[in-house]
Formats: C-alpha cells, sequence, structure tokens
C-alpha cells in the first residue's frame, strides 16, 4: 500500500497554438488506505484524470508520485497499481478462475500462490462456487466481482476504478456499492474511483475530488462537501435535488447568491410565501416545486397529511442556521 500524490497534474491534448487543456493543475495528497472517489458531470477530466494515475494518459506537466516514487515516466505494468473498468474486459473463453488469475500467470507467480490469491479473492466477493463458470454464464453483477477479483489477487499499492458500477441497474449498483466498501475495510489499499453518481461518490467516499471542466472545485470529506460547499458548481452538483441558489430571495446580499437545501426549509405559517407549481410522492417524503417570485424553489418535507396542489400558496421558512452564500460573479462560496 500507499499514499498517493497529484502536485499540479495538467492535460493539454494537441500542443502550441492548438492545444486544448482538459485538466487544469490538480492538487491531491492522497492519504496510504484512503478511499477517494472522483465526482463530476461527462466531460468535466475525471476520467483523463484516473488515467493518467494508471499510465494510459501522458500528463503534459506536473507530477504523480505513489509512495515515494514519481510515476510520470513508468509504464502502467511498472506502477503498481490495478484497474477496474466499467465494461469489465473479461476473457469469455477463460472460467472465472482464469480470468483472476491471467494476469499472475503472465507475471510467473507459483501455481501454488496463484491458487492461494485467488481463492482468498474469491472467498471476500462470494466467487468460491463459480470458479469454473465462464463469464457468460455470470450476471452482470457477478463478472464485476469478477473484475474486482482480478485487481484483487494482484496485491497492488493502489486500485484505480473506472466507473465501475455504470452497467449494472439500481439495486444491484447498491449491493455492488456495500460490497466495495466491505472490500476497502478488509484489504485497506489506497483507492481511486470514478463516477457521475454523486450518490455513490456520497456513499463510498472518505474523500471526494468534485470535478469541473478540468478543475478541481473542492477536495473533501462527504459531510464538507455537502455541508460546505466551495462553490455554486459544488452545491448544485451534489443534492438530489440540488441546492436552492436564489438571486432575489428577502434578505438576499447585492451581488451574492443565497443557497438553501431543500430539506432546510420548514412548511408552516411563517417565512417566504411560495406558489407551488408541482408535487412529487417519494415514498417516505414529498418534494414540493414552487416559485419564490420569478425564481424556483424545491422544499423537502416529509409524506404525511394533505399534500399541496398545484396553485396554492405556502409560506416556508428557511433555517437561519442552513444559509449558504456565494458570490454571484464567480461563484465561489463567501
Amino acid at each position: 500500500m500507499a499514499s498517493l500524490t497529484l502536485t499540479n497534474v495538467v492535460k493539454h491534448y494537441g500542443s502550441g497554438k492548438h492545444a486544448v487543456p482538459v485538466i487544469h493543475g490538480v492538487n491531491a495528497d492522497i492519504r496510504d488506505g484512503e478511499f477517494i472517489v472522483i465526482v463530476g458531470p461527462s466531460g468535466c477530466g475525471k476520467s483523463t484524470l484516473l488515467r493518467m494515475v494508471a499510465g494510459l494518459e501522458e500528463i503534459t506537466s506536473g507530477e504523480i508520485a505513489i509512495g515515494p516514487r514519481v510515476v510520470n515516466d513508468l509504464e502502467p505494468a511498472r506502477r503498481d497499481i490495478a484497474m477496474v473498468f466499467q465494461n469489465y474486459a473479461l476473457y469469455p473463453h477463460m472460467s472465472v478462475f482464469g480470468n483472476m488469475a491471467y494476469g499472475l500467470k503472465i507475471a510467473k507467480v507459483p501455481k501454488d500462490e496463484i491458487k492461494a490469491r485467488v481463492d482468498k479473492a474469491a472467498k471476500i466477493l462470494e466467487l468460491g462456487h463459480l470458479l469454473d463458470r465462464k463469464p457468460r454464464q455470470l450476471s452482470g453483477g457477478q463478472r464485476q466481482r469478477v473484475a474486482m477479483g482480478r485487481a484483487i489477487v494482484r496485491q497492488p499499492q493502489v486500485f484505480l476504478f473506472d466507473e465501475p458500477l455504470s452497467n449494472l441497474d439500481a439495486k444491484l449498483r447498491a449491493q455492488t456499492r456495500i460490497e466495495i466498501q466491505k472490500l476497502h475495510r478488509e484489504l485497506g489499499i489506497t483507492s481511486l474511483f470514478v463516477t457521475h453518481d454523486q450518490v455513490e461518490a456520497m456513499t463510498l467516499a472518505q474523500r471526494m475530488i468534485v470535478m469541473n471542466a478540468g478543475n478541481m472545485e473542492q477536495f473533501g470529506t462527504p459531510e464538507e462537501v455537502y455541508h460546505r460547499p466551495a462553490s455554486t458548481f459544488v452545491a448544485s452538483f451534489m443534492g438530489s435535488p440540488p441546492m436552492n441558489l436564489l438571486q432575489h430571495a428577502p434578505g438576499a446580499r447585492p451581488g451574492t447568491l443565497l443557497g438553501i437545501r431543500p430539506e432546510h426549509l420548514d412548511v408552516g405559517s411563517v417565512g417566504w410565501q411560495v406558489v407551488v407549481d408541482t408535487v412529487e410522492l417519494l415514498g417516505a417524503e414529498r418534494l414540493i416545486y414552487a416559485r419564490l417570485g420569478d425564481e424556483p424553489l424545491i422544499v423537502r418535507v416529509e409524506e404525511g397529511g394533505a399534500a399541496p396542489h398545484p396553485g396554492d400558496t405556502l409560506r416556508v421558512a428557511p433555517r437561519a442556521d442552513r444559509l449558504h452564500w456565494f458570490d454571484a460573479t464567480t461563484g465561489k462560496r463567501l
């Protein structure tokens, strides 16, 4: 195991006046054994950043170090990393055992050690009864566990996960998230996990890197990112539904946006007057989509009692200790 350090990592495609910048100076000190999630929308540079750590993309400038070693010029095979991809990348003609053992065979690891490593990984991932099956005989969740097992047997210093749950349905994603958490607790290997899904980020990360258009908007724990977003981008991207960002709310300051999470607005007899547009029932809670003047506003309330109807007028009071203020020009937290 090892720490992972990114120092002013920059990536351009092309050169000279035709260069297209895609990563703009990322700095991150990742501790030995930490589970870090890189999250952001499509095209923000999160997979590019991961691939530079893996050695699959060259960096334009900056430095990547795994433990004490700077790995900028090392081939992927010499970086002591293992990668789990979105599409599993299993050999269809090989058994589960063969897929998990293949990298070790290429590395000329002794047969007894290969069997011991594969058996241990299979036990951790509950694949022991599937070792003789071919990938076509497995479900999507089982195939992803085989891909993770293939990475585990390598015993790398760093695990890299490139959106590994994207091909699974919602139930399997939730189940596999729990398995990944258990796996990390057992192995304690430094891990980078890329996703566009903010729920995955919030549930898996010990700390997360929030990316936006090649920039690192924030690096912090899920609690820090959710409760003290560094910018309007983070505030609106992390959270479902997103934070309300209001320019003309009562009490708003000139040149400043007021942010308030939907769950931090209380429906009652005092507060802002809003007009209901629509209501969504989500099991144990309701989302009320309303308008405060000309600005949209979302309110999250517990399910129960009579629901408001489109056109109804409500009073909602923001909790004073849950207000966020952002510069309206830069979007940065004040």
